[in-house]
């Protein structure tokens, strides 16, 4: 490691003001510090949120969960609130990476780094929720710009994450068995007004499938789902897997989803 200021501010609008003056954010760490050690990464000031307790919590809000950023992946995958509202949101936190993963990274701290193989991401899209910062409110299909890239201004704290509870929802994720990131992940969320499908670690950021959607909106079966044509040509190949095979894990993941959902 190199020389660096670490400040551990005690609000957000403390921290807001640390990193206007060239600060980093640290969340759990789980991305930061791993690029810190390849020289990736070489803040001068580190900001850890750690000591900000208005930014960790679970609560319900009439049809809504409102989850702080600072919540670790295990608190929400053991939330009784989260089970019982969205238990596909705690599935996916509880497949998050390993046990030391789990207790130590945080929602808000995954979804600002947007890693293009990252689960959280897929909920947050798959049911349309919103991203709450020290400046404003931005909606889930606003929010993920690109590999790693957000909708985030410069020094823009994300407070919490708030999420629409759905019908019914589930995740399935295809491991990468190294790294237990997402070689693909999708998430499908049914509401009143139509289905949601969010697929990570298939291309260079999180997306929606308009046709799985379309298909799942008027016939929510596993059927429906599998008679979409997945097309590969922006899909990512890498020694992991090409991207035709990405594209039949969209299809596989997603008939799973259903039929997990329905029964089927």
């Amino acid at each position: 490691m190199y020389a660096f200021t670490f400040e551990a501010p005690a609000s957000t609008a403390a921290a807001g003001q640390l990193i206007a003056q060239g600060g980093k954010l640290l969340a759990g760490g789980q991305s930061l510090l791993p690029s810190m050690r390849l020289r990736l990464a070489n803040p001068e000031k580190i900001v850890d949120l750690n000591s900000i307790p208005e930014l960790a919590g679970i609560r319900r809000e009439a049809n809504a969960l409102v989850i702080g950023a600072m919540t670790r992946h295990a608190d929400v995958a053991a939330s009784s609130e989260v089970q019982a509202a969205i238990p596909a949101l705690a599935d996916l936190a509880a497949g998050i990476g390993d046990r030391q993963v789990r207790a130590r990274g945080t929602l808000g701290g995954s979804v600002a780094n947007n890693d293009p193989a990252a689960c959280y991401p897929s909920a947050v899209l798959g049911l349309g929720a919103t991203v709450i910062t020290n400046r404003r409110e931005i909606a889930a299909d606003d929010f993920f710009v690109g590999m790693y890239t957000t909708a985030l201004d410069e020094g823009e704290i994300i407070t919490a994450v708030r999420f629409p509870i759905p019908k019914r929802a589930a995740y399935m994720k295809f491991k990468q068995p190294a790294s237990r990131f997402s070689l693909v992940g999708v998430f499908v969320a049914q509401f009143d007004a139509g289905v949601r499908v969010a697929v990570t670690g298939a291309s260079s950021c999180v997306f929606r499938h308009a046709g799985l959607e379309a298909a799942l909106s008027r016939d929510f079966t596993p059927q429906a789902a599998a008679a979409v044509v997945i097309d590969p040509s922006d899909l990512n190949a890498d020694l992991h897997a090409s991207a035709a095979y990405r594209a039949n894990l969209i299809s596989v993941q997603t008939q799973r989803a259903v039929a997990k959902m329905t029964g089927a």
